[in-house]
């Protein structure tokens, strides 16, 4: 990402279009022994929000003014992914995870973070990522993650009562902060771009709370997809996605169904990698304001 260390400055680019860049190397946090690197462009000014769309229909996603994408010199295991609203129907197993969580309440609010928030990311990362990138991360560069935003961004919020914690029953106690996303309202879908929550509430599948209610929020408001992220087959950390119904992935270029998650294989020849040039030249970038 830009001003990461070890960025490195290759720089590409289409007549009167954004500037694409690619970082070196780094080690991957999905796949052992394999290396990631990512493609990444500027997003900024009065067309952040049609770039933003543009870009997350061709497996980008957003990371505060940046969008990047996977771009690794001999894998193509990190695919987006997203489910289709209009299709999807809860397995038994989310029906009851929704029962659950019923008497939790949704709070939309604009990009803006608070302590409390913190708080709970912090509880979050040391019990679930503690040796992970973010692992460091103070209350400023939290704040950074959450409000630099040029895009239509939203912070939801869940809250609820304590006693469900160790399944007692509800205490007076309902404005308790248990989990937090913060989600990208794209003009096709809604987009989780992170997301986290009480590592105490285990009984409460919280994770899967949060995809589920954004199922229901796009629904409710038109919007035919939920973007999660990126899914990789082989790591444990991107298994729960494939659980979903009606799940899309964009591979070869195309958004097409997962089918079977096994069928995948992360495994591809270096030499059938389009060089960089090759892949930006593909990007179908929005029509330019003049």
């Amino acid at each position: 990402m830009p001003g990461a260390a070890g960025t490195r400055l290759m720089r590409h680019s289409l007549p009167h279009a954004p500037q694409f860049y690619v970082t070196a190397p780094q080690p991957c946090p999905y796949l052992h022994g394999r290396a990631e690197r990512k493609l990444f462009t500027a997003l900024a000014g009065d067309s952040a929000n049609e770039l933003n769309n543009a870009l997350s229909r061709q497996g980008f996603r957003r990371s505060q003014n940046v969008l990047y994408r996977p771009s690794c010199e001999s894998c193509v295991a990190c695919m987006s992914a997203r489910i289709r609203v209009a299709d999807f129907e809860p397995s038994r197993t989310q029906r009851r995870v929704a029962r659950k969580n019923a008497h939790l309440r949704r709070l939309a609010t604009s990009a803006w973070a608070t302590e409390e928030q913190y708080d709970l990311f912090r509880s979050y990362l040391d019990a679930r990522h503690a040796d992970g990138g973010m692992a460091d991360m103070d209350i400023f560069e939290f704040a950074a993650m959450i409000e630099e935003t040029p895009v239509r961004t939203r912070v939801i919020e869940y809250r609820g009562n304590q006693g469900d914690k160790a399944g007692d029953a509800p205490s007076l106690d309902t404005d308790r902060l248990v989990a937090v996303c913060l989600t990208d309202v794209l003009d096709d879908g809604l987009s989780l771009v992170y997301s986290f929550y009480d590592p105490t509430l285990e009984n409460l599948s919280l994770g899967t709370h949060i995809i589920l209610d954004h199922i229901e929020l796009a629904r409710s408001s038109g919007l035919p997809f939920v973007y999660l992220g990126y899914w990789v087959p082989g790591s444990r950390k991107m298994d729960y996605k494939a659980k979903f119904a009606a799940l899309e992935i964009y591979k070869g270029g195309v958004w097409q169904p997962i089918g079977d998650p096994a069928q995948h294989s992360s495994d591809i020849h270096p030499l059938s990698i389009d060089p960089i040039v090759e892949q930006v030249a593909r990007i179908s970038l929005p029509p330019s304001r003049r």
